[in-house]
């Protein structure tokens, strides 16, 4: 593994200890660095600040693995991944997704997600056979994103109840049903 990405693995484990322990808002970048032995020098090298390291957890655990699933068509299990690896790490998110404001869970993770459908999105479309070319695919990454953001964040919130298989054939139902024809199907 290269040494950059061993620091920032240290850094995110020093991070999400921590978080178990106080609000996030309340963690100093000198906590995160005293409990991952290094100094403020060598955090600020590679983070600008603690929502940013937030951010490189929600990439790496949740979203760096499903571009791969979804680029091997494998949708369903790129959903079901997320759901997943959010219920393993259950404590953490359950912390995180109370962080509100300019730097929320929420807005990082619609953020990533929406990075990595306009990837999926401009990969897979057929440019010439596009129907309604007005929908670009920022527009639609960030559509879906939100829907998507909307469902993990609730699922979060209401303490993970339901199984991540569960989670993901609501959504699935949602995401292929229109507003019109959803009423009808509950």
């Amino acid at each position: 593994m290269h040494p950059k990405k061993e620091l920032k693995i240290l850094l995110a484990e020093s991070f999400k200890e921590l978080v178990l322990e106080k609000l996030v808002e309340k963690i100093t970048i000198k906590e995160i660095t005293d409990r991952a032995g290094v100094t403020r020098v060598t955090f600020y090298n590679h983070f600008q600040d603690k929502y940013e390291l937030l951010e490189w957890i929600c990439r790496e655990e949740l979203v760096n693995p499903i571009r791969i699933l979804l680029w091997n068509g494998m949708e369903k299990e790129a959903i079901t991944f997320m759901f997943t690896s959010i219920l393993k790490n259950r404590e953490f998110y359950s912390h995180v997704v109370k962080l509100e404001g300019q730097n929320s869970f929420e807005s990082i993770v619609k953020n990533c997600f929406t990075e990595a459908l306009v990837e999926y999105i401009t990969g897979h479309a057929d440019s010439e056979k596009r129907k309604y070319k007005e929908m670009r695919p920022e527009w639609l990454a960030e559509f879906y994103s939100q829907g998507m953001s909307f469902v993990l964040i609730s699922w979060i919130k209401g303490g993970m109840v339901e199984e991540p298989a569960e989670m993901v054939e609501m959504y699935e139902f949602i995401a292929s049903h229109s507003m019109v024809d959803l009423p009808k199907e509950l």
